[in-house]
């Protein structure tokens, strides 16, 4: 090819040029900034195709991830959970704090001595997933399951809910190693999971043998970045997110207590030491930020911490178990959990 011929290829034909002029678009036509840098951005986003149909459906205008507590709908979903995943739950309360003993029906005999404490979500104002969290995890893992129902704020604001998860912890001990009990939880009870694990090493207690952070943050004193581009329900429902960032978040169960605490904020905290750590999360999940910063910093403590993100989907979208995505993320909790529980 001679170099006329090659200069020729890299110009455009008048009329594309003609074109691409019409079309093109101020540079910040789609985002615009205040002078202290805030941005404030205009976007066209499609439902991507590379989720699950079932996914997509869901992620519809008007569409709801689960059906409303105390309907029939929602009694009619969560039978069809334990037909799924088929356990026996029992109602009772373990070192004085009410919880839910969950037990898989295929408990395996080698795994009779094991026991994982799951710490719910619901922004440690409600119980949004005791439940939920619990009974698909016991019975893919085939292990029984302590979910903690921790008193909840604003009746009760920190440390009550980590008070109530040592006080379960420490009888699990009575009857456990340390290798053989693992906590885990979504949202809040991600946050309380790693909250639990700082406070189980300022008490001495050996630490458990994993911790599954599914969707959470461990900085109440700042918000990340995705706190300002999602609510729960990722894209659908931001408007719910706009008074709670007028301020920092979690004020019920905050209080006036020190944002900094390494208790409250784990990522003030010496991470050194600590257990094996699964972090998930989604690219439309407002705890997006949190929860790839607590991975980095589990990373840089020298920590086995392993991070799993799913694209589009939103905050503890797992709680809809039956999404192909859904049981993706479930069994990818549940291998995490067998793999270092016991061992």
């Amino acid at each position: 090819m001679t170099r006329r011929s090659f200069s020729s290829l890299l110009t455009l034909p008048a009329a594309l040029t003609v074109r691409a002029q019409s079309q093109s678009v101020p540079a910040d036509a789609y985002t615009t900034y205040d002078a202290d840098g805030t941005a404030h951005i205009k976007r066209a986003l499609p439902i991507p195709k590379t989720i699950s149909p079932e996914a997509q459906s869901l992620m519809m205008p008007g569409e709801r991830w689960l059906p409303a507590g105390g309907t029939k709908e929602r009694a009619a979903w969560m039978e069809k959970m334990q037909a799924v995943y088929p356990v026996d739950v029992k109602d009772t309360s373990v070192a004085g704090v009410d919880a839910w003993v969950v037990t898989p029906k295929n408990l395996a005999t080698n795994k009779r001595d094991r026991v994982l404490i799951c710490l719910h979500g619901g922004g440690f104002t409600s119980d949004s997933g005791s439940q939920i969290e619990s009974i698909p995890i016991a019975a893919l893992t085939g292990t029984r399951v302590i979910s903690v129902r921790y008193r909840l704020a604003p009746k009760f604001p920190f440390p009550a809910a980590v008070d109530d998860t040592v006080a379960v912890y420490k009888e699990a001990l009575k009857t456990h190693e340390r290798k053989n009990i693992a906590v885990y939880g979504t949202s809040a009870g991600a946050v309380l999971g790693a909250q639990a694990t700082v406070q189980f090493r300022k008490l001495g207690l050996p630490l458990p043998a994993a911790l599954g952070f599914f969707s959470g943050y461990v900085d109440l004193a700042r918000y990340g970045d995705s706190r300002f581009l999602y609510g729960a329900g990722g894209l659908k429902d931001f408007s719910s997110m706009i008074e709670p960032l007028k301020g920092l978040g979690m004020v019920p169960y905050v209080g006036d207590h020190d944002r900094k605490d390494p208790v409250l904020s784990p990522i003030y905290a010496d991470m050194r030491g600590f257990p094996p750590t699964l972090c998930m999360t989604s690219t439309r999940d407002h705890c997006l930020s949190g929860t790839v910063d607590f991975h980095r910093a589990l990373l840089r403590a020298g920590v086995d911490a392993q991070l799993m993100v799913f694209d589009a989907l939103p905050h503890a979208f797992w709680y809809q178990f039956d999404l192909p995505e859904s049981r993706e993320a479930l069994e990818a909790q549940a291998r995490f959990l067998d793999k270092y529980v016991g061992h």
